[in-house]
Order: C-alpha cells, then sequence, then structure tokens
C-alpha cells in the first residue's frame, strides 16, 4: 500500500525464492515487492536477516547510496508464532524459548532502528512506524507474548521522546483480526470466500486484510501533522475512521467496536 501512495519500498526478510525459512511460508520478499511495483511504486526486494547487526548495518548503507536518505522506517519482524506456548502460565513456560521469542520480536526492531535512525535524522524528518498486536495494556493471554508486544509499543514511546527535536516522529501500530495468507489457510479458506472462516470462528466476520493496515501506514506517512501522534499506539481501524481509507475489498472493518460489543462485552455479562 505505501507502492499505491507512489513510494519506494525496500521489501526486507530472509525469505527469498529458492529457500526455505523457520517456519517456512510460501511467501517471500521477490512476491511483496512485485506487489508494490504492481500497486504504483518501486519494490526492491533485499535479504536482511535482523538479528545479524552487520547485515542491517550494511542495508542501510546501501539504502543510502541508493536513495540519498529515508523517510520511513516499518519494523514489522516478528517470527515468534512457533515459540508462543499458549495455556501455560508463567512459571510454567520455557525460559529460553521465551526469550527466542523477544529477540526475534524486539531485538530485531532495535537492531533495525538502530541503524536507520541516522538516515532518518540527515534529513530532519521521518517517521518509524512499530507494528505490534493491539493498542492496550491489556494482557494478551500468554506472558511472553504479552510482553513482546507491549515492548514494541514502548519502543515506540522511547524513540519518540529521543527523536522529538529532531521532526522525527514514531508511533505502535496494530492490525485488528488480521486476514493473513496463515489465517486463511489456517480457517481453510481463500479470500474469495474467507466468510466461510466464520463458521470455525465467528470473530473472523470482523477479521481485516494486511491491505488495511498497510494504506493505515500510507496515511501515517503522509500526514504532515505526524508529530502529533508521535509516542501513540494507533490502531487500523480507528486510523481509518480518521482517515477515511478503506479495505482493498472497499469494506470497513472495525475490530474495536467489534471486541468491545462481542468479545469483551460478552465475557463481561
Amino acid at each position: 500500500m505505501l507502492g499505491e501512495a507512489g513510494a519506494t519500498v525496500y521489501c526486507t526478510g530472509r525469505s527469498v525464492r529458492g529457500a526455505t525459512t523457520d517456519p517456512a511460508r510460501p511467501e517471500t520478499i521477490q512476491d511483496t515487492a512485485e506487489m508494490v511495483t504492481q500497486y504504483g511504486g518501486q519494490g526492491i526486494p533485499t535479504q536482511v536477516d535482523y538479528l545479524d547487526e552487520a547485515q542491517v548495518r550494511a542495508f542501510f548503507e546501501r539504502v543510502q547510496a541508493e536513495q540519498g536518505g529515508l523517510d520511513l522506517l516499518v519494523n514489522d519482524v516478528w517470527g515468534g508464532d512457533a515459540l508462543i506456548e499458549w495455556g501455560k502460565r508463567c512459571w510454567e513456560m520455557d525460559v529460553q524459548q521465551g526469550w527466542r521469542m523477544f529477540q526475534t520480536a524486539v531485538l530485531t526492531h532495535i537492531i533495525a532502528s538502530r541503524y536507520a535512525i541516522p538516515l532518518l535524522r540527515a534529513r530532519g524528518r521521518g517517521l518509524i512506524i512499530e507494528v505490534t498486536d493491539g493498542d492496550t495494556l491489556d494482557y494478551r493471554g500468554s506472558f511472553f507474548y504479552d510482553l513482546a508486544k507491549t515492548t514494541v509499543i514502548r519502543l515506540a514511546v522511547g524513540q519518540a521522546a529521543e527523536l522529538r527535536e529532531d521532526g522525527i516522529a514514531a508511533v505502535a501500530l496494530t492490525p485488528g483480526f488480521l486476514r493473513s495468507e496463515a489465517m486463511l489457510e489456517h480457517f481453510g479458506v481463500t479470500e474469495a470466500n474467507w466468510r466461510e472462516g466464520a463458521q470455525r470462528d465467528p470473530h473472523f466476520i470482523a477479521s481485516e486484510t494486511p491491505f488495511f493496515v498497510g494504506r493505515a501506514a500510507a496515511a501515517l506517512a503522509a500526514d504532515p501533522q505526524i508529530m502529533q501522534k508521535s509516542g501513540q499506539a494507533l490502531s487500523s481501524w480507528g486510523l481509518s475512521d480518521e482517515y477515511g481509507f478503506a479495505d482493498i475489498n472497499g469494506e470497513r472493518p472495525h475490530w474495536g467496536r467489534y471486541f468491545a460489543e462481542h468479545v469483551q462485552g460478552k465475557a463481561q455479562g
């Protein structure tokens, strides 16, 4: 969706064609880059392991050399699905497994920001978006998962405080119930018949595609008053209300309202 806004986007990660990552998924950075170009921008796939500091440093040196600077960093590294121990309490968990999640979901963001921020500061403006899960401090159901996702929000808060004098904003951004490729596969549906997934989980009816939070990111990047939001935790549905964008299918899902009415409300009732 940054491509839809006309941006040049470096699509980075470990998932390249012809190689298998852990956990294995068929999607690759080349696929994403081609979508960016298809929607009107320029997508540039670049393999980067964000736990390898030397690779990250070299990547941002390349961006500086090729583009002369940087306007936006979207920190969206996760990689922790296989590490979540749902159903276990904090004293029952594998500490080392939880720490690996913290490394893949938080340390990667810190390393990326460490080498991206000098490029942003050189331009005297810019935006860092820290993609998380949830825009509140409500517990997320698993100790290390909750710790990782709330810490990502704190990354935005800390970076916002330290970069305000430089005119650089930092925000946390969450999607709602994300209808990703992995979730479609989990529910045994495709984007064409996704509503059938609600037969397994009724809350799936309020889900959104990755394009929705992508348009939220693009709207934030285009906002001339973005500094007013710096340090905040924001949501795709809230920004849709504010900026007026819709999901790729024309719908405007609102996970916050749905959650309050059908999840939180039912639990309290």
